[in-house]
């Protein structure tokens, strides 16, 4: 970013104070941990590499780390083109961090990742969650320039990081073009989608006004007021334009108003030979290295540093690094280039891919160069080649583009096979993997089924219409790809594993579906012929239809055997960990479920596939672990990185998760939460998740009209029934009782019981068993067995549900006449509530104790001089003062202070002065 045009040589920023101090406050929210995205877009020359160049310098004050990288002219041949460019010039204090995580390695010259290949697809997602990591370690700003010429994947990092960086210390900066953006351009849709999430500002660069452009003139050293006030009315506020007009005028040159011509005029004043070498600069880019210009040009070593010489001394061009040089303006390289003949234009392409080919240049490069050459020979080659090495960078946008290429040249090259080192099936067949990896099952699914119907061909075919909704289709596929294959082959086990699948969605008996079946045949061919992600996939559909079964047991066995086997499929890897933690869970080994989930958000950090689907199940699955579990503190730390500011569906879901435990304690971020959850509630899973909760959390506030607005909304939402239908059901009823409103309970009963299978697990065995109780309750029955039933499902398992089933069978043994054992149950509550910081719990258990005068007896533990102790404890006072206000002994106090403390079941007097108030006791 140096030497850019439209720096006055003052150093001054003239006219873009109010857009500067904008910048410069997003910077200092993120050094506060809070992240921003700012997009400084403006026409071509008027001056947003100048703004960024300006904060960049405040941030290095501020003690940021720099990234800057810049996007090029080559469509979405290059893909992360910026990102490597900011990786590559990363200050010394980031280099471990970027060595610590190979796959952004990958990006730089000579970079490899010795780690374990992915499945197709998961690439990308390990890029993003390693870049997402990264960028957390300390405060950093990155700039990504010139947007209007981003990559496809370039633009998804864009979006994901807009959208996930939350509470990390950076600041995104990403320049475009206004007036580049034409109506079909990829951008400008993508910008309309990014102004609406609440993290990012969007700054757009006027034209200076004529006061404003004379001060630019004038601190560009321009002296004669005439010329000043001349230039500034033909520049039009452009910054850029005005410095070459006045650059011009000092030259002896005439104004004009093209500014192209304008441009093309300082470069016809150079020497032939300079004139040359700019030409081959055009030709290769933005930058460009010096050796191969050299090349390029076909001078002599002398004759080339005195082209160059010139060249640079002109402000055409400028050092870029070591080893290059770089135009001083984009709109100057347009310029050039547009100008070249037709046959000087294709030359100089051919030139420049016969010597990246000699230096083994990219592949990408290579395509671009030989295309625009007319070599489609050679062109295919590069386009084969370069779509491979973007699909080993996670850009499956930019492989798919090449790919799709070089199918295109298929019919135009003679020996297309032998040149691209594939056959056409099979690179049809790799266009349409990378097709779904950049979310297009369509197109996909449209190139597999252009393909001869064999084994392999079916079974993917299956496997997208499955994950597009289509299970008639993907069941059709899928047994043909059983029919097709030849027996006894790992493309039969595949096959046989895939058909399983599609049987086990939606839930339905094995028996009805033969899932189970095809599972044993696919374990069966898979162990004989070595086919490991078969064998696994196989395992993970019995231990389904086990569990669809009843028999838990066997499931959480099979799980087992798979969660621990390394199947070289990251994503089933993962699927496998997910579904032993989750079972774990539901039968109510915490200690199991949480080793099981830990190692599988390990493995995903990692392996960078925190945000891939599994790697997202499986920290929401960590999360309701603590949660049940008790271990609220973990809880809530997970929660507060589910940043409640969402634009998009994916963040709903995160965000609704963080409910539960927000609910639980009365934070009082609850309410702007949902705030920002309302409008995606049209989403079933946000919903229920946000809704169920918003109920509660009504509840809690006394409002069971708007919990059971909350509950109905969702239960006409659940379609089909599934195990949710229960617990919102209960919560319904909770709403119902409290209203003391029997109408509508039936119905709800017998949505719960509905859904109920055999091998339930404890959470919805628990769930089930609470909304009995709570129908009874509607009906004005405090029924203890009922209650009873619901603390000894969650008993010990699900510590939260368990205090609050305690509070409901307290209620119900006062109004049974059993005050001693209603006393129990009501201490019990309390000291989980107190110990887990649920205060709702609390505040409900604190008003039920003074109904049924539990506070009393309470109070009966402590002696008159005790309780008179406690409240100057309460104050703060220690024991020298509170023995001189009571006219005791300070040994007398330190007695009574211990006998307090055993009494209270505390350890500090911080924690009996919290006790007692919240029981009431001072």
């Amino acid at each position: 970013m140096n030497g850019v045009p439209g720096t006055a040589s003052s150093g001054v920023l003239i006219g873009r104070s109010a857009e500067f101090d904008r910048l410069v406050a997003l910077l200092h929210t993120a050094s506060e941990g809070l992240s921003g995205v700012a997009l400084v877009g403006g026409d071509a020359g008027i001056g947003k590499t100048r703004l960024v160049t300006e904060l960049v310098e405040q941030a290095r004050r501020d003690g940021f780390a720099i990234l800057v990288g810049q996007c090029a002219e080559l469509g979405d041949a290059l893909p992360y083109l910026p990102l490597a460019d900011a990786l590559r010039g990363a200050p010394a204090e980031l280099r471990a961090e970027i060595d610590a995580r190979p796959v952004l390695g990958r990006l730089l010259p000579g970079g490899t990742d010795p780690g374990t290949e992915s499945a197709s697809g998961l690439t990308q997602q390990r890029l993003f969650g390693s870049m997402l990591g990264f960028l957390a370690v300390r405060p950093v700003l990155l700039v990504l320039e010139d947007l209007h010429w981003a990559d496809r994947s370039t633009r998804d990092l864009l979006v994901f990081l807009s959208r996930m960086l939350q509470t990390e210390q950076v600041l995104l900066v990403g320049t475009y073009r206004t007036d580049d953006l034409h109506r079909r351009h990829p951008l400008r849709r993508l910008l309309a989608e990014l102004r609406l999430l609440p993290s990012v500002t969007s700054i757009e660069l006027t034209p200076l006004d004529r006061a404003e452009m004379a001060d630019y003139l004038t601190a560009l050293g321009g002296t004669d007021v005439q010329v000043i006030d001349e230039v500034a009315e033909r520049a039009e506020g452009n910054p850029f334009y005005g410095a070459e007009l006045l650059e011009a005028v000092t030259e002896g040159s005439s104004m004009t108003d093209d500014l192209a011509g304008l441009l093309l005029s300082r470069a016809e004043v150079l020497s032939d030979e300079a004139q040359r070498v700019l030409r081959g600069a055009a030709v290769a880019g933005r930058r460009v290295d010096h050796d191969l210009l050299q090349e390029v040009s076909g001078l002599p070593d002398l004759a080339f540093d005195e082209a160059m010489r010139e060249i640079v001394s002109r402000g055409l061009l400028r050092l870029d690094g070591e080893y290059g040089y770089a135009f001083r303006h984009a709109l100057l390289q347009e310029a050039v280039y547009t100008d070249l003949l037709p046959g000087e234009r294709v030359r100089l392409h051919s030139e420049f891919a016969r010597l990246l080919t000699a230096r083994r240049g990219a592949a990408a490069e290579l395509a671009y160069h030989y295309l625009a050459g007319h070599d489609l020979a050679e062109g295919l080659s590069a386009s084969v080649e370069a779509g491979r090495k973007a699909e080993s960078l996670g850009a499956p946008a930019e492989a798919h583009r090449h790919f799709d290429q070089a199918l295109e040249l298929w019919e135009r090259v003679p020996d297309a096979e032998q040149r691209a080192g594939i056959d056409r099936v099979r690179l049809t067949a790799r266009t349409a993997a990378v097709a779904a990896d950049m979310g297009d099952n369509h197109r996909a699914i449209a190139l597999l089924r252009s393909l001869p119907p064999t084994s392999e061909v079916c079974e993917r075919l299956a496997y997208y219409l499955y994950d597009s909704d289509d299970l008639q289709g993907a069941i059709t596929a899928a047994t043909a790809a059983v029919e097709a294959a030849p027996p006894d082959s790992p493309a039969l086990a595949r096959a046989l594993a895939t058909l399983s699948r599609t049987f086990t969605w939606p839930p339905r008996s094995a028996e009805d579906a033969g899932a189970k079946e095809l599972a044993e045949r696919a374990l069966g061919v898979a162990r004989a012929t070595g086919t490991t992600d078969a064998e696994k996939g196989a395992i993970l559909v019995l231990a389904t239809c086990a569990e669809y079964e009843g028999d838990t047991a066997l499931a959480e066995k099979l799980f087992d055997s798979v969660a621990l086997r390394d199947s070289g499929d990251l994503a089933m890897d993962l699927r496998a960990l997910f579904h032993q933690a989750r079972i774990r869970y539901e039968r109510g080994f915490m200690a199991g479920a949480t080793e099981a989930a830990e190692r599988g958000v390990r493995l995903a950090e990692r392996t960078g596939l925190s945000w891939s689907t599994y790697g997202t199940d499986l920290r929401f699955l960590q999360l309701l672990i603590h949660y049940s579990g008790g271990e609220w503190s973990r809880a809530a730390e997970m929660a507060a990185g589910f940043g409640a500011r969402v634009g998009r569906v994916a963040e709903a879901v995160l965000s609704s998760f963080a409910l539960f435990v927000e609910t639980a304690v009365g934070a009082p971020q609850v309410e702007q939460r949902l705030a920002w959850l309302k409008p995606f509630w049209s989403d079933p899973l946000v919903a229920y998740m946000s809704r169920g909760l918003a109920a509660e959390h009504a509840l809690w506030q006394g409002d069971p009209e708007l919990a059971l607005e909350h509950t109905t909304a969702v239960l006409d939402a659940i379609d089909p029934p599934d195990l949710g239908t229960i617990r919102i059901s209960a919560v319904a009823l909770w709403a119902l009782a409290d209203l003391g409103r029997a109408e509508g309970a039936d119905e709800l009963l017998a949505r719960a019981r509905g859904v109920v299978r055999a091998g339930m697990g404890i959470e919805g065995q628990g769930w089930m068993a609470r909304a009995e109780a709570e129908w009874h309750r509607a009906h004005g029955r405090f029924d203890v067995e009922a209650w009873r039933r619901v603390v000894e499902i969650f008993d010990p398992a699900f510590v939260y549900e368990t205090a609050r089933a305690r509070w409901r069978l307290s209620e119900a043994l006062l109004v049974s006449g059993e005050r001693a054992a209603a006393l129990e149950e009501w201490r019990l509550a309390v000291e989980t509530a107190d110990s887990l910081g649920a205060k709702p719990l609390a505040a409900a258990l604190a008003e039920l104790g003074q109904r049924a005068r539990f506070v009393t007896a309470q109070q009966g533990l402590l002696t008159g001089r005790e309780q008179e102790v406690l409240a100057l404890v309460a104050e703060g006072l220690p024991n020298r003062e509170i023995g001189e206000r009571l006219f005791i002994a300070q040994k007398t106090v330190s007695v009574h202070v211990s006998n307090i403390l055993g009494k209270l079941g505390v350890s500090s007097r911080t924690q009996a002065a919290a006790l007692a108030r919240k029981r009431g006791l001072l």
